[in-house]
């Protein structure tokens, strides 16, 4: 069959016809749904812990210190230097580096590292989604590297869903150089449908919801 019969047919199913102008897109249609904060909270864990993460609600930020410390007992951590975890007192914890800014040092302690301490500077709700930012505060590394990552959020930064995260920051690319969407543990499946966690970035994943 040649090009333009194979063209014709596809005109034809469109209702269109040859030379005919191309119908403006329709306009974007962001929906932010109405929920309360409680509710996308739960709705945050639900998910998570439905992509083989573990999540975990606590009411305050000592109390997210606490979970941290019995999480990386005996093991070596690095935590990003977010705002946030130093307020928790994240940092202080023994077996934490923090405060790294130098790629060559930060990219050697990730890499012998048991576990990556983050904040976030977004979760979804809808997807158990955590929205990563690169900046000084919050290194790629640190969240991609070491096998096992907790990420310890606020609650005040859960959002509905991928409408409301664009219409609060339409233009990323604004802000920073890399936007990471992580959902669940990394996985991956070869041609066989074997599935596989950790190959591509950490194997384990915690959520502490804060607040």
């Amino acid at each position: 069959m040649s090009r333009d019969a194979i063209l014709n047919r596809v005109r034809t199913a469109l209702g269109r016809a040859a030379g005919a102008a191309t119908p403006e897109a329709p306009p974007v249609r962001i929906r932010i749904p109405e929920t309360i904060a409680d509710a996308r909270i739960a709705s945050l864990l639900t998910r998570v812990e439905a992509l083989a993460g573990e999540a975990v609600r606590v009411d305050t930020p000592a109390a997210a210190r606490a979970w941290v410390a019995a999480a990386i007992e005996g093991k070596q951590a690095v935590a990003s230097n977010a705002p946030f975890l130093a307020e928790c007192g994240i940092p202080e914890l023994a077996g934490v580096r923090c405060g790294l800014t130098v790629e060559s040092e930060l990219r050697g302690l990730c890499a012998v590292a048991g576990v990556g301490i983050t904040s976030a500077d977004y979760a979804l709700a809808d997807t158990g989604t955590l929205v990563m930012l690169s900046s000084p505060r919050e290194a790629r590394l640190i969240s991609l590297l070491p096998p096992a990552h907790i990420a310890v959020v606020p609650s005040g930064r859960i959002l509905s869903g991928l409408d409301e995260l664009f219409a609060t920051i339409p233009l990323p690319a604004g802000e920073t150089s890399s936007m990471v969407l992580i959902t669940g543990p990394s996985r991956t499946a070869d041609i066989e449908q074997i599935l596989v966690r950790g190959v591509h970035g950490p194997g384990k994943l915690a959520v502490v919801v804060v607040g």
